[in-house]
C-alpha cells in the first residue's frame, strides 16, 4: 500500500498516511483502532474501494507503531493530546480549510474505530471549524483501553507467560496478527493513553454524528450515551457482531458514505 511519512517542523510525525481516490474535494480522514493498521482497519476490511467509488478524496494513518510505522522512544509521542496535534497539522498540510457553508469542499469528514473513535470524538470537540461530520465506530463511552492490563501483557511479551485478563488477551491476539506492529510500541501506547484519562463529557463535539457498533460488542455498550451527549447523532447497530467484526459489516459501509453524502 503506498504511503507517504508526514514530517511536522523538520522531524518525523507519528503518522504514517496513505492517499487514496480523488486529488480534490472534502477529505475523509481515516483514524484506525488500538492494534491495527490503515491496512487492516481500513483496505483488508473492504472499505477503500466504495469509498473512492463514491468520488472521496481518503486519508488513512498508522498510528505510531502500528502497521509498520515507526516506533517513537519518548512516551509523550503517544499521547492522545500528541496525537490530535498531529492531525491538526497533518490537515493544515493536506490544504484542509475552515468550514464554509457555500464551498463544499471545505472541512473534514472523519471516520474513527474503537481508539480512533475516541481521538475522532476529541479532536472533533476541539477542532468544530474544521470537522463537517463523523462517523464513529465501536465507540467507548470510557477510556477504550481502562481494562487493558499492561502488567500482564509485558509479562507476555518477555517471558511468554499467558495472559490471564480476557480484554487484554483478545487484544493483543489482534495486534500480534497485524503485519509490522511494534508490540512494546503499542504497550507504551496504551501506557501513554492512560496518563490522559477520557472522559467524553469533558468536551463533546456537535456536528453531526453517525455511531455504529456490533449488537454484541461489550466495547461499545454505553454508545447511546455518547449519541445523547451529541444531540445530533444517529445510531446504528450491526446483528450479530461484535468489536472485531463489525468493520467489515458492508451495512456499516453504506450508511457512512450515504452519512457523509447527507
Amino acid at each position: 500500500m503506498p504511503h507517504s511519512v508526514h514530517s511536522v517542523e523538520g522531524r518525523a510525525s507519528t503518522l504514517r498516511v496513505h492517499h487514496f481516490g480523488a486529488d480534490s474535494g472534502r477529505p475523509l480522514l481515516m483514524l484506525h483502532g488500538f492494534g491495527s493498521s490503515a491496512e487492516f482497519n481500513w483496505v483488508q476490511s473492504g472499505w477503500i474501494q466504495p469509498l473512492t467509488d463514491a468520488g472521496r478524496r481518503v486519508i488513512a494513518v498508522d498510528l505510531p507503531g502500528h502497521g509498520g510505522n515507526p516506533a517513537p522512544e519518548a512516551l509523550d509521542e503517544y499521547t492522545p493530546s500528541r496525537i490530535r496535534a498531529e492531525i491538526l497539522q497533518l490537515l493544515a498540510d493536506e490544504g484542509v480549510k475552515p468550514l464554509d457553508a457555500e464551498d463544499p469542499t471545505s472541512g473534514v469528514d472523519i471516520i474513527g474505530y474503537s481508539l480512533g473513535a475516541r481521538f475522532a470524538w476529541e479532536f472533533g470537540a476541539a477542532q468544530p471549524e474544521l470537522v463537517h461530520r463523523m462517523v464513529l465506530g465501536g465507540p467507548a463511552a470510557d477510556d477504550p483501553l481502562a481494562d487493558f492490563n499492561l502488567a500482564q501483557a509485558e509479562e507476555m511479551l518477555t517471558s511468554g507467560t499467558p495472559i490471564a485478563d480476557p480484554v487484554t488477551a483478545d487484544l493483543i491476539g489482534w495486534a500480534q496478527q497485524i503485519p509490522g506492529n511494534d508490540m512494546f510500541a503499542l504497550l507504551s501506547m496504551a501506557r501513554a493513553v492512560k496518563t490522559e484519562p477520557y472522559d467524553a463529557t469533558e468536551s463533546v463535539p456537535k456536528m453531526p454524528i453517525l455511531f455504529v457498533a456490533g449488537e454484541k460488542d461489550k466495547l461499545a455498550e454505553k454508545m447511546p450515551k455518547l449519541a445523547e451527549l451529541n444531540g445530533h447523532a444517529e445510531i446504528l447497530i450491526l446483528p450479530a457482531r461484535n468489536h472485531f467484526n463489525a468493520i467489515t459489516s458492508r451495512a456499516f459501509k453504506q450508511a457512512a458514505i450515504a452519512f457523509f453524502a447527507a
